[in-house]
């Protein structure tokens, strides 16, 4: 269906784009102070947000492109699309969400999760949230879960104003200083000291819209001794267009509270995966993170844990699947900055049909962390000899009073264990599948079963027609 494109305003700066099923407004492709000053206007930001925004792109044209990870030269900013909205309003009811965007999440199995197994749901399509609910009980304990927009402009507002990219200044990277130039989007949690979420919250991310970008900004606020686990969940059709995902995660955990980040990120593979993601933990805190990476042509991605009290833990478990065309670049990072904190990070990365996966870690320790300890572990399985692995760990340590250690290894499919398992009557393709499906049993059994599900299947779609 073809659609017809009016110019909406003198400075060119929206485009309003209408077929027979719905409207779709969007800004201009390009990044230009008047693009970032209508995309201000249309989420009603108060004036620091606004002139937060301008800052931001500021600091974004004065910043280089990253010197690290795989080459995103590519990537032409002035051919993405920053914002897009689906001609809806956010509901709490589903039966009131569009038709069309209704049945696309109901295909990625939204809302059934819900009604199963969640404590709330957020789902965002294209650069707004178009539905959003959270139980009744939940709420009842005074843990808040809603929109980034309406947090911002409500009763949290001060919340936000005091937390939001503090972790992830704009300075941090340039795709920092974008995402704080254009985010939209995106979910605001508040738990409150002493509750335990004794259930799952999760926020879905579907980019539809093809030549767009997507900047979602999550911000997590868990309190002293309280307890979350949140997962998040990404996809997005295949155009022969570039598409960009820029999102920003921030994460406090309080005193001697815990939170678990869980991750399953299905995007297309014309997607270019650029997000950032950081926790600060508390003495005695914990961070979690379960990590699948999975599709997207080029990936950034290194969720990183500061641990700035005593006794602060971080663990990070993460597999990254990369096929034909695909460059992932992805790990961890932690800051130990506080005494007797300690790391853990274990991966699994896969790569098939010439397809590069690279682990990155990075682990700093401070003169201030004595006894304090870190594990890596990082293995690596190529599937063929035309695929690529590599790891490259970097290590920081500032005083003697510390115990630090690395492994990794790479390896392929046994030849012998795919044998004995055809010998039981599984085909070629079955039993590859079978065996790398074990190899990422580590993050599998850290996800509900309906998610370890999906990356189970994932995974075989992957594998599929991949043999030798």
């Amino acid at each position: 269906m073809k659609e017809k494109t009016y110019v909406e305003d003198v400075n060119r700066s929206i485009y309003d784009i209408r077929n027979e099923e719905k409207d779709v407004y969007r800004v201009k492709e390009g990044l230009t102070p008047e693009i970032v000053d209508q995309i201000s206007k249309e989420k009603h930001d108060p004036d620091w947000m606004r002139e937060f925004r301008q800052e931001a792109l500021k600091v974004y044209n004065e910043m280089t492109m990253p010197d690290w990870g795989p080459s995103i030269e590519d990537l032409n900013m002035d051919e993405i699309v920053t914002y897009v909205r689906p001609n809806t309003q956010m509901s709490a009811k589903w039966s009131e969400v569009p038709t069309d965007i209704k049945n696309t999440f109901e295909a990625l199995g939204i809302p059934d999760a819900e009604r199963t197994s969640l404590a709330g749901v957020g789902a965002q399509y294209d650069s707004e949230l178009v539905y959003h609910n959270v139980r009744e009980e939940v709420a009842a304990q005074g843990v808040v879960y809603t929109d980034m927009e309406s947090a911002l402009t409500g009763e949290y507002a001060d919340l936000v104003h005091s937390h939001f990219m503090k972790l992830v200044p704009p300075r941090d990277h340039k795709f920092a200083a974008l995402h704080g130039a254009v985010w939209s989007g995106g979910s605001f949690v508040y738990v409150p000291a002493g509750v335990h979420v004794e259930i799952p919250l999760q926020s879905y991310f579907r980019l539809n819209a093809p030549g767009a970008g997507q900047f979602e900004h999550t911000l997590i606020i868990v309190e002293e001794g309280a307890y979350l686990h949140f997962i998040e969940g990404c996809s997005a059709p295949k155009y022969n267009v570039a598409n960009l995902h820029a999102g920003c995660v921030e994460l406090y955990v309080g005193k001697n509270a815990k939170l678990r980040y869980s991750t399953i990120e299905n995007w297309s593979k014309n997607m270019y995966n650029l997000n950032t993601k950081r926790a600060k933990v508390e003495e005695g805190g914990t961070i979690e993170w379960v990590s699948g990476s999975f599709g997207s042509h080029v990936s950034y991605l290194y969720p990183t844990s500061l641990l700035a009290g005593e006794g602060a833990r971080s663990e990070f478990t993460g597999i990254t699947f990369a096929g034909k065309g695909q460059n992932l670049d992805t790990g961890a990072k932690v800051v130990h900055s506080a005494p007797n904190t300690s790391s853990y990070m274990n991966t699994r990365s896969i790569s098939k049909d010439g397809g590069v996966s690279t682990f990155r870690s990075s682990v700093v320790v401070t003169k201030q962390a004595k006894h304090s300890k870190s594990s890596v572990s990082c293995e690596s399985l190529m599937l063929d000899d035309r695929s690529r692995s590599d790891t490259i760990p970097a290590m920081d340590i500032r005083t003697k009073d510390a115990d630090i250690g690395h492994e990794a290894q790479i390896g392929k499919i046994s030849d012998e264990a795919v044998f004995y398992l055809m010998s039981r009557g599984l085909s070629e393709e079955d039993a590859r599948a079978m065996i790398v499906s074990g190899f990422a049993d580590n993050v599998s059994k850290e996800l509900p079963l309906e998610y370890a599900v999906e990356m189970n299947n994932l995974i075989r779609l992957e594998m599929k027609g991949s043999i030798g």
